[in-house]
């Protein structure tokens, strides 16, 4: 009997083992299935958080006044260097002005050379025999010869009318030297962008002795 009921309490026992496995099992499956919920609430309002912030920044990004080429390029052609100004390229606009003056200057020169030439050429096609006083000292040097008159009054006009195309050139490039920038305006320009010039010694084929260069590094 002894032995029947010790191999009861045993079974007994271990069912009694067992009956506390299985309920730590349980009790540790259901932890781990609330714990795994947790996680993936966390990451579920992370994501959200995430999401949130993304669109914010795009709004934010939104808000910003975006550096537009297309107002830099208006405002050089309603005012030369206004462009520039709104780049923030303040140091050309006096560049942009003293070419401006010195077309102004040049055309008003050849303008006036080209009246004074002009008069005295006309004058002299009035006047073949010489009765009045001349217009001008470009008549009273040259009224003898009325050709080298018209040459010189042709010479001024072209010179003219050149400057005042290269004026408009000038006019141009200011527009579109405030277009570039404006596109270039957010341009990365860190040291692994950049162009490198320096002196280099080489080796042509065919000869020992080196030879001085120029050497240019792009970099990516």
């Amino acid at each position: 009997m002894k032995l029947g009921s010790i191999q009861y309490s045993g079974f007994f026992q271990y069912i009694l083992n067992t009956r506390k496995a299985f309920i730590a099992f349980v009790v540790s499956l259901i932890c781990m299935l609330f714990f795994i919920d947790g996680l993936n609430a966390q990451n579920i309002d992370v994501n959200d958080s995430v999401q949130a912030t993304v669109e914010k920044s795009e709004i934010d990004t939104a808000s910003v006044n975006v550096h537009s080429p297309h107002k830099a390029t208006l405002y050089s052609m309603i005012l030369p260097g206004l462009g520039q100004a709104y780049n923030k390229k303040y140091w050309k606009i006096p560049i942009i002005y003293a070419g401006f003056g010195v077309f102004y200057y040049l055309i008003n020169y050849n303008n006036t050379e080209y009246q004074l030439w002009r008069n005295a050429y006309y004058h002299t096609l009035l006047d073949p025999d010489g009765l009045e006083d001349p217009v001008n000292e470009y008549e009273e040097l040259y009224g003898d010869n009325p050709d080298f008159l018209r040459d010189r009054k042709n010479d001024a006009r072209r010179y003219r009318d050149l400057n005042y195309i290269l004026a408009g050139v000038w006019y141009l490039l200011n527009v579109v030297d405030a277009s570039v920038d404006a596109h270039l305006f957010t341009w990365n320009m860190d040291e692994n962008l950049s162009l490198r010039v320096e002196p280099h010694l080489y080796n042509p084929v065919g000869s020992y002795k080196p030879v001085g260069g120029v050497k240019f590094s792009l970099r990516f």
